[in-house]
């Protein structure tokens, strides 16, 4: 089996950092070989773009979607992007590790899917979702926040973490990915408020740390998060009558 570890953040000392080397770790012990795709330390570039095209189908508007297409059949893409497609690949398990800012991933990791889940080559109308390319390949979000667990519960002020996430959870679901439960480290505090005392908030990313290695131990167990396919929906991409959409946020929070 081999992983693939796309890492995103910009500090090698933090404490997302901390948890890519338990995955690191953890999954080599298990008998994974393993991949990190460092987007900072790499200097991957997330913004899409007529600059990352040497020989466009269109010389005169710029269109992601045609652009991406027109690379894809004629093995022209860019050279970072090829990089990572190749990396996807490989992998068996893909970990997405990230903080969560602003209430989503970081601009980097989404500029990343922006530009290496490409139309045409990874996807295109019909084959996405559970047709997806990657489909039978399994992926998996390990993800930080500012603020503490009771605040990202369903009634809490920094809103659902399920809601939260689940443009990210669907995005690689789009992708035939199976996605896993998230695992989540809440109340990381760094330079923002603190919530904890020194002692007892160190004490606590050790047991994040610990948490984290256990979880990948055991990630045969895990169900997959549920959605809804192909055969679930008519003519207009509508859920057909009688079929229940209990995606995992729904479930979690009837």
């Amino acid at each position: 089996m081999h992983a693939l570890i796309v890492h995103c953040h910009p500090e090698p000392q933090s404490f997302n950092a901390a948890l890519k080397n338990v995955a690191t770790e953890t999954l080599q012990r298990l008998g994974y070989t393993v991949e990190v795709s460092d987007l900072y330390a790499e200097g991957f570039d997330p913004a899409e773009g007529p600059t990352h095209y040497r020989e466009p189908a269109n010389t005169e508007i710029f269109t992601a979607l045609t652009e991406q297409r027109h690379a894809s059949e004629f093995r022209s893409l860019p050279t970072d992007v090829c990089r990572e497609i190749e990396r996807l690949e490989r992998a068996d398990l893909v970990v997405f590790q990230f903080p969560l800012w602003w209430h989503a991933q970081p601009a980097m990791l989404k500029g990343w899917m922006d530009r290496v889940f490409v139309y045409g080559g990874l996807y295109t109308g019909t084959y996405r979702y559970d047709r997806g390319h990657f489909r039978g390949r399994r992926a998996i979000c390990c993800v930080t926040t500012g603020g503490p667990a009771a605040t990202f519960a369903h009634n809490g002020r920094g809103g659902d973490i399920n809601l939260l996430l689940w443009p990210m959870h669907y995005s690689l679901y789009y992708m035939g990915y199976d996605v896993l439960p998230p695992f989540l480290a809440h109340g990381i505090q760094g330079g923002g408020p603190v919530y904890q005392a020194r002692d007892t908030f160190k004490a606590q990313l050790e047991t994040y740390k610990a948490g984290w290695a256990r979880r990948l131990e055991t990630l045969a167990e895990n169900t997959p998060i549920p959605f809804t396919g192909w055969n679930d929906w008519d003519e207009r991409g509508v859920l057909k009558p009688g079929v229940e959409g209990y995606d995992y946020f729904i479930r979690a929070h009837p």
